[in-house]
Protein backbone atom coordinates (compact mmCIF):
# COMPACT_ATOMS: atom_id res chain seq x y z
CA UNK A 1 0.00 0.00 0.00
CA UNK A 2 3.04 2.16 0.89
CA UNK A 3 4.33 1.45 -3.10
CA UNK A 4 0.96 2.66 -4.47
CA UNK A 5 0.59 5.90 -2.43
CA UNK A 6 4.31 6.72 -3.51
CA UNK A 7 2.94 6.20 -7.05
CA UNK A 8 0.30 8.20 -6.73
CA UNK A 9 2.08 10.86 -5.66
CA UNK A 10 4.62 10.50 -8.69
CA UNK A 11 1.29 10.69 -10.78
CA UNK A 12 -0.15 13.42 -9.32
CA UNK A 13 3.31 15.99 -9.05
CA UNK A 14 3.85 15.18 -13.01
CA UNK A 15 0.09 15.89 -13.89
CA UNK A 16 0.13 19.11 -11.79
CA UNK A 17 4.24 20.22 -12.16
CA UNK A 18 4.59 21.09 -8.74
CA UNK A 19 4.63 19.58 -5.44
CA UNK A 20 2.78 21.87 -3.75
CA UNK A 21 -0.05 21.43 -6.22
CA UNK A 22 0.27 17.66 -6.19
CA UNK A 23 -0.49 18.38 -2.30
CA UNK A 24 -3.48 20.16 -2.57
CA UNK A 25 -4.74 17.88 -5.18
CA UNK A 26 -4.28 14.97 -2.69
CA UNK A 27 -4.90 16.90 0.46
CA UNK A 28 -1.79 15.94 1.88
CA UNK A 29 1.55 18.01 3.21
CA UNK A 30 4.43 18.82 0.26
CA UNK A 31 6.89 17.49 2.31
CA UNK A 32 4.58 14.01 2.09
CA UNK A 33 4.17 14.38 -1.31
CA UNK A 34 8.44 14.67 -1.33
CA UNK A 35 8.85 12.18 1.10
CA UNK A 36 6.56 9.49 -1.36
CA UNK A 37 8.75 10.43 -4.44
CA UNK A 38 11.97 10.19 -2.94
CA UNK A 39 11.18 6.35 -1.08
CA UNK A 40 9.63 5.55 -4.96
CA UNK A 41 12.89 6.48 -6.35
CA UNK A 42 14.73 4.70 -4.00
CA UNK A 43 12.96 1.79 -4.73
CA UNK A 44 13.11 1.97 -8.31
CA UNK A 45 17.20 3.09 -7.95
CA UNK A 46 16.58 5.82 -10.34
CA UNK A 47 15.64 10.06 -10.65
CA UNK A 48 12.02 10.93 -11.81
CA UNK A 49 12.40 14.24 -11.41
CA UNK A 50 14.62 16.96 -12.26
CA UNK A 51 13.99 19.87 -9.84
CA UNK A 52 14.69 23.20 -10.12
CA UNK A 53 13.63 26.45 -7.90
CA UNK A 54 11.60 27.25 -11.56
CA UNK A 55 9.45 24.20 -12.23
CA UNK A 56 10.04 20.47 -11.92
CA UNK A 57 10.73 18.36 -15.27
CA UNK A 58 10.30 14.42 -15.48
CA UNK A 59 13.89 12.67 -16.40
CA UNK A 60 13.56 10.21 -18.82
CA UNK A 61 12.68 7.25 -16.54
CA UNK A 62 10.01 9.63 -15.32
CA UNK A 63 8.34 9.87 -18.87
CA UNK A 64 9.13 6.40 -19.68
CA UNK A 65 7.03 4.66 -16.48
CA UNK A 66 4.57 7.79 -16.16
CA UNK A 67 2.07 5.65 -18.47
CA UNK A 68 3.02 2.49 -16.78
CA UNK A 69 2.18 3.87 -13.47
CA UNK A 70 -1.02 5.12 -14.62
CA UNK A 71 -2.28 1.84 -16.02
CA UNK A 72 -1.34 0.23 -13.06
CA UNK A 73 -3.31 2.79 -10.57
CA UNK A 74 -6.14 2.54 -12.94
CA UNK A 75 -6.34 -1.19 -12.76
CA UNK A 76 -5.48 -1.47 -9.08
CA UNK A 77 -8.61 1.38 -8.54
CA UNK A 78 -10.86 -0.49 -11.22
CA UNK A 79 -10.19 -4.11 -9.47
CA UNK A 80 -11.09 -2.54 -5.94
CA UNK A 81 -14.44 -0.70 -7.19
CA UNK A 82 -15.48 -3.81 -8.94
CA UNK A 83 -15.26 -6.28 -5.75
CA UNK A 84 -17.41 -3.78 -3.62
CA UNK A 85 -19.60 -2.85 -6.33
CA UNK A 86 -23.02 -4.53 -7.92
CA UNK A 87 -22.32 -6.81 -10.97
CA UNK A 88 -24.61 -4.59 -12.84
CA UNK A 89 -22.89 -1.64 -12.47
CA UNK A 90 -19.95 -0.23 -14.17
CA UNK A 91 -17.27 1.88 -12.39
CA UNK A 92 -14.05 3.15 -12.88
CA UNK A 93 -12.04 5.95 -14.32
CA UNK A 94 -10.81 6.36 -18.29
CA UNK A 95 -8.37 8.81 -19.52
CA UNK A 96 -9.77 9.85 -23.04
CA UNK A 97 -8.23 11.64 -26.30
CA UNK A 98 -10.22 13.09 -28.71
CA UNK A 99 -9.63 16.03 -30.92
CA UNK A 100 -10.47 19.52 -29.85
CA UNK A 101 -13.25 20.42 -32.77
CA UNK A 102 -14.96 17.47 -32.47
CA UNK A 103 -15.19 17.27 -28.86
CA UNK A 104 -16.61 20.52 -28.70
CA UNK A 105 -19.11 20.06 -31.08
CA UNK A 106 -20.27 16.45 -30.72
CA UNK A 107 -17.78 14.42 -28.53
CA UNK A 108 -18.03 16.58 -25.29
CA UNK A 109 -22.13 15.52 -25.22
CA UNK A 110 -21.84 12.20 -25.92
CA UNK A 111 -19.29 11.44 -23.11
CA UNK A 112 -21.36 13.58 -20.56
CA UNK A 113 -24.10 11.67 -21.79
CA UNK A 114 -22.39 8.84 -20.69
CA UNK A 115 -21.24 9.68 -17.78
CA UNK A 116 -24.97 10.14 -17.03
CA UNK A 117 -25.62 6.93 -17.93
CA UNK A 118 -22.83 5.76 -15.98
CA UNK A 119 -22.44 7.89 -12.89
CA UNK A 120 -19.92 5.40 -10.99
CA UNK A 121 -17.28 6.55 -14.23
CA UNK A 122 -14.52 9.18 -13.67
CA UNK A 123 -13.46 10.56 -17.12
CA UNK A 124 -10.07 12.73 -17.43
CA UNK A 125 -10.32 13.83 -21.20
CA UNK A 126 -7.43 15.65 -23.34
CA UNK A 127 -8.04 17.36 -26.40
CA UNK A 128 -5.49 16.75 -28.48
CA UNK A 129 -5.23 17.38 -32.45
CA UNK A 130 -2.36 14.90 -33.35
CA UNK A 131 -2.44 10.69 -33.40
CA UNK A 132 -0.78 9.58 -29.95
CA UNK A 133 -0.09 5.75 -29.04
CA UNK A 134 -2.43 5.53 -26.32
CA UNK A 135 0.29 2.60 -24.44
CA UNK A 136 3.08 5.41 -24.59
CA UNK A 137 0.71 8.20 -22.94
CA UNK A 138 -1.46 6.33 -20.65
CA UNK A 139 -4.99 6.87 -22.44
CA UNK A 140 -7.32 4.20 -22.37
CA UNK A 141 -8.95 5.10 -25.43
CA UNK A 142 -7.78 7.21 -28.14
CA UNK A 143 -10.54 9.18 -30.63
CA UNK A 144 -8.62 10.53 -34.11
CA UNK A 145 -9.14 10.27 -38.00
CA UNK A 146 -5.33 10.23 -38.86
CA UNK A 147 -4.12 7.04 -40.38
CA UNK A 148 -1.48 6.08 -37.80
CA UNK A 149 -1.77 2.63 -36.17
CA UNK A 150 0.50 1.07 -33.22
CA UNK A 151 1.95 -2.09 -31.85
CA UNK A 152 -0.37 -3.99 -29.59
CA UNK A 153 -3.54 -1.47 -30.25
CA UNK A 154 -6.55 -2.37 -31.78
CA UNK A 155 -8.16 -0.02 -34.49
CA UNK A 156 -12.18 -0.05 -33.85
CA UNK A 157 -13.77 1.83 -37.10
CA UNK A 158 -16.38 4.28 -35.69
CA UNK A 159 -17.34 5.68 -38.62
CA UNK A 160 -16.13 7.91 -42.44
CA UNK A 161 -14.17 10.89 -41.80
CA UNK A 162 -14.71 12.46 -45.74
CA UNK A 163 -13.13 16.09 -46.20
CA UNK A 164 -13.35 18.72 -48.76
CA UNK A 165 -11.92 21.67 -50.41
CA UNK A 166 -12.83 24.82 -50.05
CA UNK A 167 -12.68 28.37 -50.10
CA UNK A 168 -14.97 31.56 -49.74
CA UNK A 169 -16.49 33.08 -52.85
CA UNK A 170 -14.33 36.56 -52.10
CA UNK A 171 -11.48 34.91 -52.36
CA UNK A 172 -12.08 33.17 -55.69
CA UNK A 173 -13.09 36.19 -57.19
CA UNK A 174 -9.86 38.08 -56.30
CA UNK A 175 -7.14 35.07 -57.28
CA UNK A 176 -9.66 32.78 -59.37
CA UNK A 177 -10.75 28.95 -59.05
CA UNK A 178 -8.32 26.62 -59.15
CA UNK A 179 -9.14 23.94 -62.42
CA UNK A 180 -6.48 21.28 -61.05
CA UNK A 181 -4.80 20.31 -57.90
CA UNK A 182 -1.24 21.42 -59.23
CA UNK A 183 -3.14 24.94 -59.22
CA UNK A 184 -3.09 25.34 -55.49
CA UNK A 185 1.02 25.53 -55.81
CA UNK A 186 0.13 29.54 -56.76
CA UNK A 187 -2.62 29.93 -53.94
CA UNK A 188 -3.06 31.24 -50.53
CA UNK A 189 -3.70 27.66 -48.70
CA UNK A 190 -4.65 27.32 -44.84
CA UNK A 191 -3.20 24.07 -43.33
CA UNK A 192 -3.87 21.79 -40.75
CA UNK A 193 -0.41 21.34 -38.33
CA UNK A 194 -1.09 17.59 -37.73
CA UNK A 195 -1.58 16.74 -41.54
CA UNK A 196 1.27 19.58 -43.10
CA UNK A 197 1.27 21.13 -46.28
CA UNK A 198 1.64 17.93 -48.78
CA UNK A 199 -2.03 17.54 -49.92
CA UNK A 200 -3.13 14.60 -51.74
CA UNK A 201 -6.28 14.20 -54.51
CA UNK A 202 -7.63 11.39 -55.98
CA UNK A 203 -7.97 10.91 -59.76
CA UNK A 204 -8.22 8.36 -62.68
CA UNK A 205 -4.86 8.26 -62.90
CA UNK A 206 -3.89 8.03 -58.82
CA UNK A 207 -3.07 10.00 -56.20
CA UNK A 208 -1.49 13.61 -57.23
CA UNK A 209 0.02 15.28 -54.13
CA UNK A 210 0.91 19.04 -54.12
CA UNK A 211 3.15 21.13 -52.05
CA UNK A 212 0.84 23.93 -51.15
CA UNK A 213 1.82 27.35 -49.63
CA UNK A 214 0.49 27.72 -46.05
CA UNK A 215 -0.72 31.43 -45.54
CA UNK A 216 -1.92 30.32 -42.32
CA UNK A 217 -1.20 26.59 -40.23
CA UNK A 218 -3.07 26.24 -37.09
CA UNK A 219 -3.82 22.50 -34.90
CA UNK A 220 -7.83 23.74 -34.90
CA UNK A 221 -10.34 22.82 -37.24
CA UNK A 222 -12.58 25.65 -36.86
CA UNK A 223 -9.98 28.53 -36.71
CA UNK A 224 -9.04 27.25 -40.53
CA UNK A 225 -13.01 27.37 -41.05
CA UNK A 226 -13.05 30.98 -39.80
CA UNK A 227 -10.56 31.99 -41.55
CA UNK A 228 -11.68 30.24 -45.20
CA UNK A 229 -14.79 31.85 -44.69
CA UNK A 230 -13.05 35.22 -43.82
CA UNK A 231 -11.38 34.69 -47.42
CA UNK A 232 -7.62 34.00 -46.23
CA UNK A 233 -7.17 31.17 -48.50
CA UNK A 234 -8.29 27.88 -49.63
CA UNK A 235 -8.70 24.89 -46.84
CA UNK A 236 -9.37 20.92 -46.20
CA UNK A 237 -11.36 20.17 -43.64
CA UNK A 238 -13.78 17.77 -41.98
CA UNK A 239 -17.17 17.73 -44.51
CA UNK A 240 -19.22 18.19 -40.99
CA UNK A 241 -17.64 20.97 -40.58
CA UNK A 242 -18.00 22.70 -43.84
CA UNK A 243 -21.49 21.82 -44.57
CA UNK A 244 -23.56 24.71 -43.25
CA UNK A 245 -21.30 26.87 -44.90
CA UNK A 246 -21.41 25.16 -47.63
CA UNK A 247 -25.03 24.98 -47.45
CA UNK A 248 -25.54 28.74 -47.24
CA UNK A 249 -22.65 29.72 -49.81
CA UNK A 250 -20.31 31.24 -47.40
CA UNK A 251 -18.20 28.62 -49.00
CA UNK A 252 -17.59 26.83 -51.98
CA UNK A 253 -16.62 23.31 -53.11
CA UNK A 254 -13.86 22.99 -54.92
CA UNK A 255 -12.11 20.46 -57.56
CA UNK A 256 -15.58 17.86 -57.22
CA UNK A 257 -13.54 15.90 -59.83
CA UNK A 258 -10.64 15.52 -57.61
CA UNK A 259 -11.81 14.29 -53.94
CA UNK A 260 -9.69 14.76 -50.85
CA UNK A 261 -9.05 11.12 -50.03
CA UNK A 262 -11.59 9.74 -47.12
CA UNK A 263 -10.44 9.58 -43.76
CA UNK A 264 -11.78 7.36 -40.90
CA UNK A 265 -12.73 8.31 -37.42
CA UNK A 266 -11.30 5.23 -35.20
CA UNK A 267 -10.83 4.74 -31.71
CA UNK A 268 -7.47 3.32 -30.40
CA UNK A 269 -7.71 0.97 -27.42
CA UNK A 270 -4.46 -0.52 -26.11
CA UNK A 271 -5.30 -4.32 -26.01
CA UNK A 272 -4.22 -4.71 -22.52
CA UNK A 273 -7.70 -2.38 -21.81
CA UNK A 274 -10.35 -4.21 -23.90
CA UNK A 275 -11.41 -6.40 -21.23
CA UNK A 276 -12.00 -3.20 -19.05
CA UNK A 277 -15.63 -2.97 -18.61
CA UNK A 278 -16.07 0.92 -18.81
CA UNK A 279 -13.65 0.90 -22.26
CA UNK A 280 -16.22 -1.86 -23.71
CA UNK A 281 -19.45 0.17 -22.71
CA UNK A 282 -18.05 3.38 -23.77
CA UNK A 283 -17.04 1.78 -26.98
CA UNK A 284 -20.80 0.48 -27.38
CA UNK A 285 -22.14 3.68 -26.17
CA UNK A 286 -19.95 6.11 -28.99
CA UNK A 287 -20.76 3.57 -31.44
CA UNK A 288 -23.95 4.19 -31.05
CA UNK A 289 -24.55 7.62 -30.84
CA UNK A 290 -22.05 8.91 -33.22
CA UNK A 291 -24.23 7.06 -35.70
CA UNK A 292 -27.19 10.22 -36.11
CA UNK A 293 -24.25 13.14 -36.14
CA UNK A 294 -23.77 12.39 -39.86
CA UNK A 295 -20.06 12.58 -39.76
CA UNK A 296 -19.79 10.84 -42.83
CA UNK A 297 -22.51 12.38 -44.64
Amino acid sequence: MDTLLNIKAFLATARAGSFSAAARQLDVAPSVIVKRINRLEDQMSAQLFVRSTRRLVLTETGERYFPRYQTIVSEIEDALRGARSPSDRIEGHLRIKCPTTLTILNFGSILNAYQVKHPGISIELALIDRSVNPIEEGFDVAIGAMPASYPNVLDEPLCRYPRVLCAAPCYLEQRGEPMHPIDLAAHDCLTFQTTGSTWSFESERGTISVEVHPRLSANDSQVLHDAACRGLGIATMARYIARPSLASGALKLLLPDYPVPELWLKALIPQNRLKKAGVQSLLRWIKDEIQPLQLGA
